[in-house]
């Protein structure tokens, strides 16, 4: 039900309040709130103060506004994340101790892919995905593996919405969807210096039903060389074992590895 002149419910802006906060935004004023969510401040003061006493949001004794403890209980009680996060983590610690960079698990969400756990190392590389955090898919190893195994009809509407997406590979730039279908083919996909110019990403899928990705795989380490060999069947391991733990035993296609 309309709740306002502009026809948004009092659960879109209740909505667009939580989600104004992102990696880049933990706290801020009421006021800065109210522009990011596009609300009157009056409504927004009046809205922040309903999620702050029902712990929602948190309000600081500096008036900047973060988001509430409560918020993280009902999350972490039970949610098809929390579940592959356990089931996963014994396999990434295993996958952490022979590459010690990072080790990464993620799943496709509106056009990004969001990382819901995170193993890293002291001295590791850079690597700016964060847990609970977004990037581009066309940009992560890990997203164009999501999109390699995905649904026919969830890839095609990617590629209609990024006719121009391309990915630099081997010097050159090449057609998202003919990386695609490479990496429906070898069943994995290593790629260098997508997010930074120092170090590669590769990743698998995780596997459920049809075949097809319920979750990507993904390590992040210094340049390859000729590292993929020692990194590929253990990563390919971990994501058969996380299979096998969230009860699916899929039939993956045959992962070639590249003769150097």
């Amino acid at each position: 039900m309309a709740n306002s002149k502009s026809g948004d419910s009092m659960l879109d802006r209740f909505v667009r309040i939580l989600s104004a906060f992102d990696g880049s935004r933990n706290s801020m004023t009421v006021s800065a709130l109210a522009r990011l969510a596009d609300i009157p401040p009056a409504t927004a003061y009046r809205l922040v103060d309903k999620l702050v006493r029902r712990d929602l949001l948190s309000r600081s004794d500096g008036g900047q506004v973060s988001l509430g403890l409560r918020l993280w209980e009902l999350a972490s009680r039970s949610s098809p994340a929390v579940d592959l996060r356990e089931a996963a983590r014994p396999f990434m610690e295993d996958i952490q101790s022979v590459v010690r960079q990072h080790t990464q698990l993620a799943v496709l969400r509106d056009d990004e892919v969001l990382f819901i756990e995170r193993l890293s190392s002291r001295e590791s590389v850079v690597n700016p995905a964060r847990v609970a955090g977004r990037l581009p898919v066309h940009r992560t190893s890990s997203g164009v593996v999501l999109l390699a195994y995905a649904p026919g009809h969830m890839q095609e509407a990617y590629l209609t919405c990024h006719p121009h997406a391309a990915v630099p590979l081997d010097s050159v730039s090449i057609d998202l969807r003919q990386l695609l279908a490479r990496v429906r083919q070898q069943g994995y996909a290593a790629l260098d210096g997508l997010v930074d110019t120092e170090t590669s990403g590769v990743a698998v899928p995780v596997l459920g039903a049809r075949n097809l990705a319920i979750a990507a795989l993904s390590v992040v380490v210094p340049l390859l060389g000729d590292n993929l060999h020692s990194i590929l069947p253990v990563l390919m391991a971990g994501s058969r074992g996380i299979s096998r733990s969230m009860g699916v035993v899929p039939k993956p296609e045959q992962a070639s590895i590249p003769i150097q």
